[in-house]
């Protein structure tokens, strides 16, 4: 009994990490709601109509980040513009875009593959997920869209 105590803890021990895997990698494969969610909120804002000089006295832009990506092997330089609610909301915006909006982009572009982001449904899931993350920044008013407004991603 004392020489096959050892080898049972081994095999429980296998058989515990096996399942454990077998859960995760279940989860990263088949659990693919968390991009449709976040478009589903976004959706959930509504839009009013508004007039050109009203879109733009709305509307932040950031203009060409560069970054790796997730597979080091790709740089991605990206323009983005952010419509928020009111013109308040957009000097909030303007004072903390370098500070903390262009972080949580290069964050989020950091956690990306190529592969993540071809396509249009690519593009539509990370304006959501910078959506999601901006929103919480803001303390006067809110974020409504985020729009990409040039995409070039190259291989090293």
């Amino acid at each position: 009994m004392k020489r096959m105590l050892p080898w049972l803890i081994t095999i429980l021990l296998a058989i515990t990490l096996i399942v454990v895997a077998a859960i995760f990698i279940y989860d990263r494969v088949f659990n693919d709601d968390r991009g449709s969610e976040a478009a589903k909120i976004v959706e959930q804002v509504e839009r009013e109509k508004l007039t050109a000089d009203e879109r733009v006295a709305m509307t932040a832009e950031i203009q060409d980040i560069r970054t790796n990506l997730l597979d080091t092997d790709y740089i991605v330089v990206m323009s983005f513009a952010f419509q928020l609610d009111s013109k308040k909301a957009k000097e909030e915006f303007e004072k903390i875009k370098e500070i903390a909006i262009k972080p949580l982009i290069i964050r989020t572009l950091s956690d990306m593959t190529e592969e993540q982001l071809r396509g249009s449904k690519g593009k539509d899931e990370l304006n959501a997920k910078l959506f999601n993350l901006i929103n919480p920044e803001l303390t006067h008013g809110k974020l409504t869209k985020v729009e990409i407004t040039n995409f070039i991603i190259t291989r090293i």
